[in-house]
C-alpha cells in the first residue's frame, strides 16, 4: 500500500502511513520470529568430533631388508562424547527443550604413504561410521626396502566434511636404533638338603640380573598354591636394585605334608621389578622339587607255631614287618643266622607306606637253650638301598626226661634182682635160695 502525497500549501510535506499500517509491521516481525523459531538451530556444539591414530604397531619390531612386515593402526574418534545440542519448540519457554544426538565421525579413505617402504595393502574405502570414543584397527602389509635405515611411512585418513589426518609411523629396517634394552632376571634354584616328605627343605634362590640395564626395586614372592608344600616363614622378599650382571641370594625354607605324593612338585614364584625407565614387570618362574619317598620298617610282631618251641623240633619263626614311612619299600627281604637247618631267608617284595608283611623262616628243630639271633633285611626307597639290622632272641625248652629217669631205675631194680637171685646167690651158696627160704 502507498501513501499519498499532500501537495504543500505553504507548509512541510510530511509522510504519514496509512491506517493499520503499524499493525501490519507487528504482524509481519512476529511471523518472521515465530519461522526462525520453529526451524532447528544448533544451539552448541560438545567437540566437533575428528579422528586420530591412537595406536600403531610394526611386526616386527625390526625388518631385515627385503622381507615381509605388517603395520596395524587403532584409528579412535577423539570425541569420547561428541554430542549435538539443538534447540526445537516455537516459544521461549520451548525453547529450553533440547534435543543430543552423538556425532559420528564417516571415514571415507585411509592410504598408507610408502616413502621408502613398499606398500602391499590397497587403500581403505568407505571404512564407515565410528561413533564417540570408537576405534577401529586397520592393518597394511608393506615390504622393507634393500637398504637399511630409519624409514617412516605415513597414514592418510580422510572423512566426510572434517579434516584429513595425516600421522608417520616409524619403521626400523636393520637398525640397532630404538632397540630397547631392559633387565632380564633369571632365578637359578639350588636345594641344599634332602627333599622328604614331611621334612623341611631348605632351598637357595639365586637371582641374576642377566640384561643390559638396572632392574630397581625387585621382589621375590612365593606362591601358596600348593596344598603339600608351603613357605615355612616370610613369603615376601625385597631385593632392591640388582644391576646388569650383579645378582643376589634368598635363603629360605620350605615346608612339606607328610602326605606329599612322590614325584616333582612345582611351587611358582614370581619376580616383581622397575625398568630403568620407570614401567614396571612381572616374571614368572618356579622351584621344582622333586619329591623323595622314604620308607621307614620296623617290627610289629615276632612268632613262632607252635608258640612253645620243644627241643629238636621243628618250627617256624614268622616276623610282620611294617612300613611306617613315606615311601614304598621295594625289594624287600630278610635272613636270620640261628645255628639251625632249614629255610633262614625270606623274600617280601614291596611293603607300601601304612601297610605291613610277614617274614617267614622254616627252621628244623634244635636243642634246648636260649638262641640269641640277628635279623638283616634289606630294602630300597626314592633314597637309595638300606639295610636294618635287629638283635633278637628265641627260646627252645629241653626235653622232660623225668618219665625215661624212672623207668630205667626200675628196670635196674628188676636187672638186680634177678642177677642177685640168679647169678649171685647159687655162685656164693650153691643153692640159690634167698635166706627167708631156708627158714621155711
Amino acid at each position: 500500500m502507498s501513501a499519498k502525497v499532500v501537495p504543500d500549501s505553504g507548509k512541510k510535506n510530511i509522510f504519514r502511513p496509512p491506517p493499520g499500517a503499524k499493525y501490519l509491521q507487528f504482524v509481519a516481525t512476529a511471523f518472521i520470529l515465530i519461522f526462525i523459531a520453529s526451524v532447528a538451530v544448533p544451539v552448541s556444539a560438545a567437540g566437533e568430533p575428528t579422528v586420530t591414530i591412537s595406536n600403531y604397531r610394526v611386526t616386527p619390531s625390526v625388518l631385515m631388508p627385503d622381507t615381509l612386515g605388517t603395520i596395524t593402526i587403532t584409528v579412535t574418534n577423539t570425541a569420547t562424547s561428541a554430542s549435538l545440542q539443538e534447540s526445537i519448540g516455537i516459544t521461549p519457554a520451548d525453547a529450553a527443550t533440547t534435543l543430543v544426538r552423538d556425532i559420528n565421525v564417516n571415514i571415507e579413505n585411509v592410504h598408507l604413504e610408502g616413502s621408502g617402504i613398499e606398500v602391499l595393502t590397497r587403500d581403505f574405502d568407505r571404512v564407515g561410521e565410528i561413533g564417540p570414543g570408537q576405534s577401529i584397527p586397520i592393518t597394511f602389509s608393506i615390504r622393507a626396502p634393500s637398504k637399511s635405515g630409519m624409514y617412516f611411512p605415513e597414514v592418510w585418513i580422510d572423512t566426510t566434511n572434517g579434516k584429513s589426518t595425516r600421522y608417520p609411523i616409524p619403521v626400523n629396517v636393520n637398525t640397532p636404533i630404538g632397540i630397547q634394552r631392559q633387565a632380564i632376571l633369571i632365578m637359578d634354584t639350588s636345594l641344599t638338603g634332602s627333599v622328604n616328605p614331611g621334612e623341611e627343605i631348605p632351598v637357595t634362590l639365586t637371582i641374576r640380573n642377566a640384561g643390559q640395564t638396572l632392574a630397581e626395586d625387585v621382589t621375590l614372592r612365593i606362591e601358596n598354591v600348593s596344598a603339600t608344600v608351603a613357605p615355612k616363614n616370610s613369603d615376601s622378599y625385597h631385593l632392591g636394585a640388582i644391576m646388569a650382571g650383579g645378582q643376589q641370594t634368598v635363603n629360605l625354607a620350605l615346608l612339606s605334608d607328610k602326605k606329599t605324593e612322590a614325584g616333582l612338585v612345582r611351587v611358582p614364584v614370581s619376580i616383581s621389578y622397575n625398568e630403568i625407565d620407570g614401567s614396571g614387570r612381572t616374571q614368572q618362574s618356579g622351584i621344582d622339587l622333586m619329591m623323595k619317598g622314604k620308607a621307614e620298617l620296623g617290627f610289629v610282631s615276632v612268632d613262632t607255631n607252635p608258640p612253645r618251641l620243644a627241643e629238636n623240633t621243628p618250627f617256624d619263626l614268622t616276623i610282620r614287618i611294617e612300613n611306617t614311612g613315606t615311601g614304598e619299600a621295594k625289594q624287600v627281604s630278610a635272613n636270620v643266622d640261628l645255628p639251625a637247618e632249614g629255610t633262614k631267608e625270606a623274600f617280601i617284595g614291596k611293603i607300601k607306606s601304612g601297610n605291613d608283611a610277614p617274614a617267614i623262616f622254616l627252621l628244623e628243630g634244635l636243642k634246648g637253650g636260649n638262641y640269641p639271633y640277628t635279623l638283616n633285611i634289606t630294602y630300597t626307597d626314592d633314597m637309595g638301598v638300606h639295610t636294618l639290622t635287629r638283635q633278637m632272641n628265641v627260646r627252645v625248652s629241653p626235653a622232660d626226661n623225668s618219665g625215661t629217669i624212672i623207668i630205667l631205675l626200675i628196670v635196674l631194680v628188676i636187672v638186680g634182682v634177678v642177677g642177685y637171685r640168679y647169678w649171685y646167690l647159687p655162685r656164693v651158696k650153691g643153692d640159690g635160695k634167698f635166706p627167708w627160704d631156708k627158714k621155711n
